[in-house]
């Protein structure tokens, strides 16, 4: 599908698909274990322009997450039917028109940033602005924020890692594409 344009670590990217392995908030695989990390290609452009920023700040962007299939997120919705966290399944989802992606920061070594909680972690502690996190922490989430601000994409208030284009909603939703294939969802 020429709709959605694969994005490897050729560039400048770790593709860590969480959901094609049982780590995740599922606790279960969703994505077959070769999911491939796809997006549109005006969000791919930001998010080459976000690992090339990460790199000359001296670190790596981590991709947990990118294009989902319906199918996917449906499941998600299912488990956790909070629009803080998850986009209502029956409107679809940024993620389900390939211009929202969830990611992280990484030394060059390969380890995380501490950025205060795990990836998909669904409490306020995950939320922009926490007052009551420690500096570090803080400096970690505003450097990830600036540099996806700065590479073209928002975030939004309830999730450290998730970022979109500004328009998103002028995307239309995407049918399930093969590059990222779903199974196991019941």
């Amino acid at each position: 599908m020429t709709d959605l344009i694969e994005l490897t670590q050729d560039d400048g990217l770790q593709i860590a698909l969480v959901y094609a392995t049982a780590d995740n908030l599922i606790g279960r695989p969703i994505y077959a274990p070769d999911a491939r990390c796809a997006l549109r290609p005006e969000a791919a452009a930001c998010l080459r322009r976000a690992a090339q920023a990460a790199w000359r700040a001296g670190l790596a962007l981590v991709v947990y997450d990118a294009y989902r299939p319906a199918a996917a997120h449906a499941v998600f919705w299912k488990a956790l039917p909070d629009p803080r966290y998850v986009a209502d399944a029956s409107q679809g989802s940024n993620h389900t028109r390939g211009v929202a992606v969830d990611v992280g920061l990484l030394e060059i070594s390969g380890e995380p940033l501490d950025m205060g909680t795990g990836f998909d972690d669904m409490r306020e502690q995950s939320h922009h602005d926490r007052d009551d996190l420690p500096s570090e922490i803080q400096r970690n989430r505003q450097l990830l924020l600036g540099i996806m601000l700065q590479a073209g994409f928002r975030s939004i208030p309830t999730e450290w890692w998730h970022y979109e284009l500004p328009n998103a909603q002028e995307y239309a939703l995407l049918p399930d594409n093969e590059m990222v294939q779903v199974y196991h969802t019941h």
